[in-house]
């Protein structure tokens, strides 16, 4: 979990591979490689290519004509297994359709219109109050025994219980959820075989029925809630969501809210435990805590990478790339781009252009929900740091850290000890 380079002797490229587990856990050194040498890099296991510069990233991002969201990028990484996962799907659910952040404009501009109105930043806002309660609630659970799993007890639960009330699903049920998240996301981020690819449409399945009496429900008795304005968004004139479009929206919500903010509010707390000198700067100044978030989801990306589809032939930083091809753009990697971030592994929790981070993604596909969960980070960060001092893992982490992913990152487990902190007199 390093923010330094490895130190290790700088290797030729055929000596890495985006598939690796142990490279997945620390890809830093094979990003400043691409970066000097191979910026548009063809994974040579799959085909796919991977984007690493940040200007050539923001290039993909701004042209949704030549490069298209309409990609199952469960179906890139799978082949042929992909297919057959969309039939199991479709035997007993629904198979996943392009909608919202699967789809492009038109479809997309439609669709985000309605979402929109769902994830408004008066609605974040109204929210700070019940996110801070939380934060603070959680910490009573565990802040006597002096010490607990940060992800299980705190981080995870965090953004886990918020999404899961505003969704309208049992806010206790966060684990159920998350399981379901991990599931989903775990199509595009491992290649599996035919027993894997059932245990896991298994597990979608489970999601799907659960959420369609939900939908059901909710169209019969409004109650509020996300889902119930999702079921109800559209307005005069405008198409509702199917219920094919609500499963597989549910499913895109379901899958950036139970890994990213947990992610990121661990990341957070392991850099400063690891970085004193940031650590003290941001006690003696609280004023930083903003641009905090904004650098811990610089250095340590949440989503590490995102799929493209090439609709032309086309070319980015001189490398050609034919039509029909499929792309890895590495956000990962673009946040550390030393052209765009000088010293690029360097925390600096001060550093004035760590805003223009590209870990939720920008332009027409940005995160809808980027603006909750930067602020559950800050919730989160803060109330950890107003109650406890003295961080320390009550163990090392197992080698590698990381839960296996190809565009995720996130860790198994962090155990850790601590001293309650005194009150301030007065």
């Amino acid at each position: 979990m390093s923010t330094e380079p490895s130190g290790c002797p700088m290797k030729g490229l055929a000596d890495y591979s985006l598939l690796d587990a142990n490279l997945l856990a620390s890809p830093w050194d094979f990003y400043a490689k691409l970066h000097a040498e191979s910026p548009v890099y063809q994974m040579p296991e799959t085909g796919i290519y991977v984007i690493t510069r940040y200007d050539d990233i923001l290039k993909v991002i701004r042209d949704p004509v030549t490069y298209s969201n309409v990609i199952l990028a469960m179906e890139a990484l799978q082949g042929e297994g992909g297919r057959r996962y969309q039939e199991m799907l479709r035997e007993k659910g629904w198979a996943h359709v392009h909608v919202l952040h699967r789809a492009d404009p038109p479809k997309h501009v439609a669709h985000r219109k309605l979402v929109d109105r769902v994830f408004t930043a008066q609605r974040v806002r109204a929210l700070v109050p019940q996110v801070d309660a939380l934060a603070h609630t959680l910490i009573d659970q565990f802040i006597e025994r002096g010490e607990c799993d940060l992800i299980k007890d705190f981080a995870l639960p965090l953004p886990g219980m918020i999404l899961g009330e505003q969704l309208g699903l049992d806010r206790n049920e966060f684990a159920r959820f998350q399981g379901w998240a991990l599931a989903m996301l775990s199509t595009s981020n491992e290649i599996m075989d035919e027993q894997r690819l059932r245990e896991v449409a298994d597990i979608e399945l489970d999601a799907q029925h659960y959420l369609a009496a939900i939908f059901e429900s909710r169209q019969q008795n409004p109650t509020g809630d996300l889902i119930s304005d999702l079921v109800h968004a559209a307005g005069d004139g405008e198409e509702p969501f199917t219920m094919h479009e609500l499963q597989n929206l549910l499913n895109q919500l379901i899958t950036g809210g139970y890994e990213t903010t947990t992610s990121a509010i661990t990341h957070g707390l392991w850099l400063l435990m690891t970085h004193p000198e940031q650590y003290a700067k941001l006690r003696e100044n609280p004023a930083l805590l903003r641009r905090f978030v904004e650098e811990v989801l610089r250095i340590e990306s949440p989503v590490q990478g995102i799929m493209r589809s090439v609709t032309k032939d086309t070319e980015l930083s001189g490398t050609p790339i034919p039509a029909g091809a499929t792309l890895i753009l590495r956000y990962g990697a673009a946040n550390q781009d030393p052209e765009k971030f000088p010293n690029p592994r360097t925390f600096d929790i001060e550093r004035t252009n760590a805003g223009s981070h590209l870990a939720f993604g920008a332009g027409i596909h940005a995160c809808l929900g980027q603006q909750l969960a930067k602020q559950e980070i800050y919730s989160g960060i803060q109330a950890l740091l107003e109650r406890m001092e003295n961080f320390e893992l009550t163990r090392a982490l197992p080698d590698p850290a990381y839960v296996y992913s190809l565009n995720f990152r996130p860790l198994k487990e962090f155990p850790i000890r601590f001293t309650r902190r005194a009150k301030p007199a007065g």
